[in-house]
């Protein structure tokens, strides 16, 4: 993976740039769906960031633990009420490893696009695969490539705009990566952020699943359950190991 573009700035201020991910209803039904799926845990999270699902699982009664690239994230996570419960791992969540077993790996909010490599992907299922117990599930949330969406002759699409945040997508279709850079409008600054990312189709994950000697169990448009169409615009997978 690369080296990770969540600083010790951004890890402060992560809700504050990105404030739908803390929505009640979004979060609810996010540990909802993770929580009736784990069984008695423990759980452990590829991509943990400040806690916003880790700290909430925790808070249910189910054992918690996490991989983080970036040491500021995994800081702020540390400085939470009740963040002792969850142990936590500074690395590379392709190739880290816990030492235990799970019945639940989860990696969330578009996290597997970090690693920018076929190659990279397909050895996070693996690691996942590694940490699960017989019959855990692996769960991945990440949106669905915009490239319908962008005029013929087109490379960019805007996928955020409000009166403090515009966010753009620059998709480099060869080589299927995605550079999102974002400019917010904060605390009487401007802040700019640019990353790269390796979009990825629910197909592709599929065979990374079956290589890692997984298969799919189910897959949703969103937390809710809602089906997953032509017209989602992401999705919600889960695959599991053999029994």
């Amino acid at each position: 993976m690369p080296e990770t573009f969540f600083d010790e700035w951004i890890a402060k201020r992560y809700q504050m740039l990105w404030p739908e991910l803390y929505e009640p209803d979004l979060l609810d039904a996010a540990v909802d769906f993770l929580t009736d799926i784990a069984g008695p845990g423990p759980v452990l999270e590829f991509g943990i960031g400040t806690g916003r699902l880790g700290l909430p699982l925790s808070r249910r009664g189910i054992r918690v633990a996490g991989i983080e690239l970036s040491r500021a994230m995994a800081t702020q996570l540390q400085l939470q009420e009740a963040a002792s419960d969850i142990d936590v791992i500074v690395g590379d969540f392709a190739t880290a490893q816990v030492g235990e077993t799970f019945t639940m790996v989860y990696l969330v909010r578009n996290t597997i696009t970090n690693l920018t490599t076929q190659d990279e992907q397909v050895e996070c299922f693996r690691n996942a695969a590694v940490h699960l117990k017989p019959g855990g599930l692996f769960v991945i949330e990440n949106y669905i490539p915009e490239l319908r969406r962008i005029p013929p002759g087109e490379k960019m699409q805007v996928f955020k705009a409000t009166p403090t945040h515009i966010g753009l997508g620059e998709y480099d279709v060869v080589n299927q990566i995605e550079i999102s850079r974002h400019w917010w409008v904060i605390e009487d600054q401007l802040k700019t952020l640019s990353s790269s990312h390796r979009y990825v189709w629910p197909s592709e994950l599929d065979l990374m699943a079956r290589l890692a000697g997984m298969k799919l169990r189910e897959r949703w448009g969103d937390w809710r359950r809602g089906p997953f169409t032509s017209e989602s615009r992401s999705h919600v997978s889960v695959w599991e190991t053999p029994a």
